[in-house]
């Protein structure tokens, strides 16, 4: 540790005055003055030179010098000494990251704030095929070239995983997650879900062939049924009969919406998009809720923007929309109000149905989009529900590039909205005829 800087100035005043002491008595003061500064100059200037070359040296311990330069290079060095320990402790804890991310199966790469690659580890090499030598501050999207994945980096936002081919293997399934971190970086993790989309394209195709062998024993029953009922049969008969058409029709339509359902969860994105008249869509969906009301006389109400449409299939969207128009209609008591609201805001599209029943409680909300999952067993039996409509629903939503949002309060109602991007949004101008699935 430096001792006090006034250390040396006392030193310099002793000096002079004994220079002046010693010209006086010589009787030539200016000599000797000039000899002492410049031997006191040659000193320092010695010392200066020292210091500077062991600053320049490689060498770890430092010279042994007198007085405050001494003190200098001791306290230059202590620091210097605490400078390497830190950068020895950071360069092992980067080295320990590097190893430990280099294990990991997923691949991690850091982008950073204007899109470019700043590191990645050695999974991203082979799942994502990026180049050490090549890539590095290269844009991700230039590397990464899929447009649903362009879309979604550029969306901001990531509280859903993305799934898509690996571009250099399309035998692997990658799920990428996107995080935010310091001044506008991300952290990219692309995990290989192979094994597991291969387990679930087995509970999928399981359920989409029992579903579809199903099919044609419900149409041999329903068929012989129908006979039956044609007939003049005992009442007791009778009604049994009818309970077994009813229940017939019931797994019907519980066999046709398990194969749609597996459909859906078969890929998480629309392959064939073309631009929907949304506006024809529900005007249909409307006139099939008013007949499905009946003698409820449920007021209905379509609100509608009269300057966009959008863009997916006709068949997908048709089911989603009606599925909760007639949730709607079928939970809500007789001559209550319904709203179907198509808008558009700054950042994206709404479609919702609005009812005011008797709403959903909480807890409930959260599994509502579960494959059958009931609020209540025995008014869903009534209404002839599968279970599945939500899911089917959920489904859609997704496939679409959006998201299902479900509000709701006890005694005032329910709100079921589709959030659709606006890139999946397009003017009436624009709009050119889609072909009808339905």
């Amino acid at each position: 540790m430096i001792k006090s800087p006034y250390r040396i100035l006392t030193y310099f005043i002793l000096l002079l005055l004994v220079a002046i002491g010693t010209g006086w008595l010589v009787n030539d003061l200016a000599w000797v003055l000039a000899i002492t500064l410049l031997g006191w100059s040659a000193y320092h200037l010695i010392m200066l030179v020292l210091t500077l070359r062991w600053v320049s040296s490689k060498k770890a311990d430092p010279p042994e010098l007198p007085g405050i330069w001494g003190d200098l290079v001791y306290t230059f060095y202590r620091k210097q000494k605490s400078h390497r320990d830190r950068e020895a402790a950071l360069t092992s804890i980067i080295n320990r990251y590097q190893q430990s991310s280099a294990a990991l199966k997923d691949a991690v790469v850091i982008v950073d704030a204007q899109d470019r690659l700043e590191w990645w580890n050695s999974a991203a090499e082979d799942l994502l095929g990026l180049k050490p030598l090549i890539d590095r501050h290269k844009s991700i999207l230039n590397l990464l070239r899929d447009p649903r994945f362009i879309r979604y980096y550029k969306r901001r936002q990531y509280q859903d995983p993305l799934e898509l081919l690996s571009p250099i293997n399309d035998q692997i399934t990658l799920q990428y997650s996107i995080t935010h971190f310091g001044e506008g970086d991300r952290l990219l993790v692309a995990r290989d879900i192979s094994r597991m989309k291969q387990l679930e394209q087995v509970r999928q195709s399981f359920v989409s062939n029992a579903s579809h062998e199903l099919r044609t024993p419900l149409t041999v029953m329903r068929g012989y049924l129908e006979t039956f009922l044609d007939q003049e049969l005992p009442r007791p008969l009778m009604r049994g009969l009818q309970q077994m058409e009813q229940q017939a029709h019931r797994m019907e339509g519980l066999v046709r919406d398990m194969l749609m359902l597996s459909r859906l969860e078969s890929t998480r994105h629309v392959t064939d998009e073309y631009p929907i008249d949304i506006h024809q869509l529900l005007s249909d969906i409307k006139r099939d809720a008013i007949v499905l009301s009946a003698d409820k006389a449920h007021p209905i109400e379509l609100i509608m923007d009269p300057d966009y449409d959008l863009v997916g299939q006709d068949n997908e969207l048709h089911s989603a929309f009606s599925n909760l128009v007639f949730n709607a209609v079928r939970y809500t008591p007789a001559q209550t109000p319904i709203v179907i609201r198509w808008q558009i805001t700054d950042t994206e599209a709404i479609l919702s149905v609005e009812d005011k029943g008797p709403g959903i409680e909480a807890y409930h909300i959260p599994r509502l989009t579960e494959r059958f999952y009931r609020i209540d067993e025995s008014r869903s039996s009534e209404s002839g529900g599968t279970g599945l409509g939500l899911s089917i629903v959920k489904h859609v939503v997704i496939r679409h590039g959006g998201q299902l949002k479900i509000h709701s309060q006890i005694g005032l109602g329910s709100r079921f909205c589709c959030h659709f991007p606006l890139d999946h949004i397009i003017r009436l101008e624009n709009l050119t005829s889609p072909p009808h699935n339905n």
